[in-house]
């Protein structure tokens, strides 16, 4: 390691360990965390199969809601879909999956912390602020559309295909691995989707957009996201792609009254 100007100065080698040392870092945590939702099997499938249950809070909640109007029929009071397990080691591979997911999960924040004491020291004051900002608006954005999925989304899609059926002669049983792929798939691609505000701001920070370019383009930019939508919903139904694309319109109008307020530093 050279200094100059009282800078230290660091070699290809040396920056390539401090990156292995980080990842080493991030490897051991998430382990760490996987191992304790590992342990804890009961109380992660507790939540993690939550929203197949007919008393879920959010069915609860609009079965509160649709009693304020006069119509019937809106919400069944109970719902029951049966989840089977269609191979020998399938609950064992979902079991440490889901782990490692939550792991990661719950390891995020200090990833983020690492990751950018990795990369900020290369970054000049004013690059350090920016890069702060959109790592905790990121993260923030991301954990609220891993929220909305899993409040919401999920469970309105679930209960509307789980419980659909073209005869009563059909009867639904959904796999265990069916329900974990949608559930961590919505999750996932809802959190990067929520990430829309912050790539605006960023954009609008080098003056690539404006609020003008933003709102000339709306009309093209809602086919831009039913086309999107259709792409990352895992089910080919209209419901779950009307549920996924409104939310991304939302997204949209609050990224206009962003860009609009955004000040170039």
């Amino acid at each position: 390691m050279s200094e100059t100007s009282g800078v230290k100065v660091q070699t290809f080698w040396e920056h390539l360990d401090e990156l292995r040392g980080c990842l080493v870092k991030i490897a051991l945590v998430v382990v760490l965390f996987g191992i304790i939702a590992f342990l804890f099997k009961g109380e992660m499938f507790d939540i993690v199969l939550a929203p197949k249950q007919g008393n879920f809070v959010t069915y609860r909640l609009f079965a509160v809601v649709s009693g304020w109007f006069p119509f019937e029929g809106i919400t069944p009071d109970t719902f029951s879909v049966k989840l089977i397990n269609t191979g020998l080691a399938e609950q064992f591979l979902i079991h440490m999956k889901t782990s490692i997911y939550v792991g990661v999960l719950c390891a995020s924040p200090y990833i983020l912390y690492l990751l950018f004491r990795f990369v900020s020291p290369a970054l000049y004051s004013k690059e350090k602020k920016y890069v702060s900002r959109m790592v905790a608006g990121g993260y923030v954005m991301f954990m609220l559309g891993v929220a909305l999925s899993y409040f919401l989304i999920f469970p309105l899609t679930f209960r509307f295909l789980g419980t659909y059926q073209v005869s009563t002669e059909v009867e639904n049983m959904i796999s265990l691995q069916s329900y974990m792929d949608t559930l961590m798939m919505m999750n996932l691609m809802m959190g990067i989707v929520f990430e829309i505000p912050i790539l605006c701001w960023l954009l609008a920070q080098f003056g690539l957009i404006s609020v003008e370019f933003m709102r000339r383009y709306r009309r093209h930019a809602v086919v831009i996201i039913l086309v999107v939508a259709a792409i990352i919903t895992p089910t080919s139904d209209v419901f779950t792609l009307l549920l996924v694309s409104l939310p991304m319109g939302l997204l949209y109008e609050i990224s206009i009254l962003i860009v609009k307020h955004t000040k170039r530093e």
